[in-house]
Formats: C-alpha cells, sequence, structure tokens
C-alpha cells in the first residue's frame, strides 16, 4: 500500500467529505443557494485532495488554498451570509482547509519552488 505523503490532504478530503453532508447536519439544507454550493466546493476539495494522495503535485495543493479561499468567499458572494450555520461552517472549513493547503506548500522542499514563481 502506498504511503500518503501529506497527512493534510486527507485531512482536507475528509473536510470535503463534511462538506457534502453538512447541509444537513447543520440544518441548512433547505437552502439550496448554501447547500448546493457547500456540496460543490466539498465535492471538488474530495477530488483534488484524493488526486494528491496519489500524485502529489504543487497545483492540488494550490487548488485546495483556492477551494478554501472560495469557499469563505460563498456566502458573501451567493448571498447566504445571513444564514448563520451556513456562514460559520463556509469560514471554518474553509479557513482550515486553506491553512493546511499553505502549509504543504510552506513545508515540502519540492513544493517550494511552486512559490518563487508566484513571485516572480
Amino acid at each position: 500500500m502506498k504511503r500518503v505523503k501529506h497527512w493534510q490532504d486527507a485531512a482536507n478530503a475528509v473536510l470535503g467529505a463534511w462538506l457534502v453532508v453538512s447541509p444537513w447536519v447543520l440544518g441548512f439544507g433547505n437552502v439550496v443557494v448554501a447547500a448546493v454550493s457547500t456540496m460543490a466546493v466539498g465535492a471538488l476539495l474530495i477530488a483534488s485532495s484524493l488526486e494528491a494522495m496519489q500524485v502529489p503535485q504543487a497545483w492540488e495543493e494550490w487548488l485546495d488554498a483556492g477551494l478554501g479561499a472560495l469557499l469563505m468567499m460563498t456566502p458573501a458572494l451567493l448571498g447566504f451570509d445571513g444564514v448563520a450555520p451556513a456562514l460559520q461552517n463556509a469560514l471554518i472549513t474553509g479557513g482550515v482547509v486553506t491553512a493546511l493547503a499553505i502549509w504543504v506548500l510552506v513545508t515540502d522542499d519540492e513544493f517550494a519552488s511552486s512559490w518563487e514563481r508566484i513571485g516572480g
């Protein structure tokens, strides 16, 4: 069995699964835009994290960081920031996802060059 290079990828996959079920667990499943956007980000996060566990590449971590940031912005962008459970879920989970992805990018020597490309 292949060993996972970054435990953060597995954690982000679990957080993606949480996002898929969280509308019903937290009681905002009836707010369609909140539920669908949360589940969509969750499904994308699961897919990118599973891929990162198979073939680790920096772009997958950047994608996870972007998905986390997008998740934190969706309540305001899509107008469900008045739904407290959906807002709190998006902010907390999105922050954790982003932090985990950036953690991998900063601590993996192979991925350090991805920072250099951004800086110029």
